[in-house]
């Protein structure tokens, strides 16, 4: 970001781990909230583990829509933000339709945490020229071992 304009916007999201598990077993919620990738992998995962994902997912959008200056229900889905794992296995969001329209040229940048039952997101949107090699294309982003089967890879 050297010699840039540096962030234009962040975003901070904590919540409990067990927030959502009421909201969780709805279908509308999952797919409002969650990416078909998000929610493919969820159903993966089980128990606590599940619960963690779902809830450092969610914490990362809330952070991903303040950081973009909007609430939950104002204009962009959180199904629109992808958060997946960039080559190194840090998260990497990826915006998508409603998100894409409200920050063109924009990356956004996450760290997602885990401590006990705290799970918390903070976000920065920085103007895609501030970042050098931000190139990042799906294809850079590893796959799981399930996803590399389903490919033939």
């Amino acid at each position: 970001m050297n010699g840039g304009s540096g962030p234009t916007g962040v975003g901070l999201d904590l919540l409990d781990r067990t927030e959502l598990d009421r909201l969780t077993t709805r279908r509308w919620f999952l797919r409002y909230c969650y990416a078909p990738e998000e929610i493919e992998r969820a159903h993966r995962l089980t128990g606590r583990r599940r619960q963690e994902y779902l809830a450092g997912r969610f914490a990362a959008k809330e952070a991903v829509l303040k950081a973009l200056g909007r609430g939950l229900f104002q204009g962009v889905a959180p199904r629109d933000i992808l958060v997946g794992r960039a080559a190194g296995g840090a998260p990497h969001v990826e915006l998508r339709g409603s998100a894409a329209e409200a920050a063109p040229g924009t990356t956004v940048l996450i760290s997602i945490t885990h401590k006990g039952d705290a799970v918390a997101a903070v976000a920065l949107t920085v103007p895609r020229d501030d970042i050098p090699g931000d190139d990042i294309s799906r294809d850079d982003i590893p796959r799981t071992h399930d996803e590399e089967e389903r490919r033939g890879s």
